[in-house]
């Protein structure tokens, strides 16, 4: 190969090779778009426990498991335990957990006082129906998860009782 062939090939591996830094740097600041019903989720933002408002785009970037409850819906009481277990187990992985009570203040400050949790808790108030049915769980049925993957992206939905075994394999994917 003649030095300025080897100069020409050295230059333009040199070049693609800063176009392909360049665009994950570009991709890094600016996450791909993401479903209108991922950002139905992504835009909203929920009060706290204790009054003030939780952003859940602290999360992006991180896996995600949400699960929509109230505290008079037994089932969602049921799996409660086991979603505490997996956010204690997938939290070193980088799965971070949010609960959206579709409930009032009062009762879900008494649950929390007899059955505590270690992940986030906020409300979704009675519009968190709305927010299950656009999220692709039209009946609005409870209890509802979803998970979302880092890019901000819905992978998993699951209308009913999740199970420690179902929420572990999250973790697989």
């Amino acid at each position: 190969m003649s030095p300025i062939t080897r100069r020409l090939v050295l230059t333009g591996a040199g070049l693609g090779a800063a176009a392909l830094g360049a665009s994950l740097a570009w991709r890094g600041r600016h996450p791909p778009a993401v479903s209108a019903a991922a950002l139905a989720f992504w835009s909203q933002r929920f009060p706290g426990l204790d009054g003030t408002e939780l952003d859940p785009a602290r999360w992006r970037g991180k896996p995600l498991l949400v699960n929509f409850w109230a505290t008079w819906c037994p089932p969602c009481v049921k799996e409660l335990p086991e979603i505490n277990q997996f956010y204690n187990e997938a939290k070193t992985r980088g799965w971070q957990v949010l609960g959206l009570a579709v409930d009032q203040a009062e009762p879900v400050k008494a649950f929390l006082n007899k059955t505590p949790l270690d992940f986030a808790i906020a409300l979704a108030g009675p519009q968190g129906l709305a927010l299950v049915r656009e999220l692709g769980n039209p009946a609005g049925g409870l209890p509802f998860s979803l998970a979302f993957d880092e890019s901000g992206e819905i992978r998993w939905r699951r209308l009913g009782v999740s199970r420690l075994e179902d929420l572990r394999q999250l973790t697989q994917t």
